[in-house]
């Protein structure tokens, strides 16, 4: 796979791109990243990227110009197109199934903004999926950029060492996980819980499919429909 990130401020990644999960992937080359300044394609000697909205108002938006500019030069390096992603808090709410679609894509491309937003124009005359982490304001796209390349890295083939370890996982059926212990059996008066030292796997499995519903419908009633339908489907 390979990624680009469209960028003011490509330092904001290069730390999380260097290290961890992500840059093992890199080295394993199960996907390649790389952060461009789209200040670069700006036209004039200030290397302008952003203007006062038209009609007035607070703040200053990001020109046409440089990003268009930015996305044709990426674009022209290669004979396919990207799938274009805008980080926006305008856009669809970002969640696993969208992780586990985009980890499908050979190619993405995500566009951070800056200051008061983009010209809508970016939007309409660019084919973008817009995408937000949430109900929100971030000072930029690089954070939402990092959490969906996180996201989609850990489920590309051969990153993590244990291929069924995203399976189990919250919200890849729908819900949340269930809890999981590790050594020692007992700490400060806290029990692990005798079924998981029983070695009875179908005791186990049942357990764990108990927790993961009743932890769902504590905690997050809104994924419980999703998580009934997967138990039923299962059962």
């Amino acid at each position: 796979m390979r990624i680009d990130v469209l960028t003011l401020f490509p330092e904001v990644l290069s730390p999380f791109l260097s290290a961890s999960m992500v840059a093992r992937a890199q080295a394993k080359s199960r996907v390649s990243i790389q952060c461009t300044n789209f200040r670069d394609f700006a036209h004039d000697r200030h290397r302008t990227v952003d203007d006062r909205p038209f009609g007035g108002g607070a703040g200053m938006l990001l020109a046409c110009g440089p990003v268009f500019a930015a996305i044709e030069a990426l674009e022209a390096q290669a004979q396919q197109s990207p799938h274009r992603i805008l980080l926006t808090p305008q856009g669809e709410p970002f969640n696993q199934d969208i992780a586990v679609e985009l980890s499908r894509y050979p190619w993405l491309l995500l566009i951070c903004g800056r200051y008061e937003g983009f010209d809508d124009r970016i939007r309409s005359g660019l084919t973008v999926r817009e995408l937000s982490v949430g109900d929100y304001v971030l000072s930029g796209g690089e954070i939402p950029a990092m959490t969906i390349i996180d996201a989609v890295v850990r489920l590309l083939p051969g990153v993590l060492g244990d291929e069924h370890s995203t399976q189990e996982e919250s919200f890849m059926d729908g819900g949340l996980e269930y809890p999981q212990y590790t050594r020692p059996r007992e700490f400060r008066g806290m029990k692990v819980p005798e079924v998981l030292l029983s070695g009875d796997h179908a005791r186990i499995a049942a357990w764990r499919q108990e927790q993961a519903l009743e932890r769902t419908k504590a905690r997050r009633p809104d994924l419980l429909s999703v998580r009934v339908q997967a138990v039923e489907a299962s059962s």
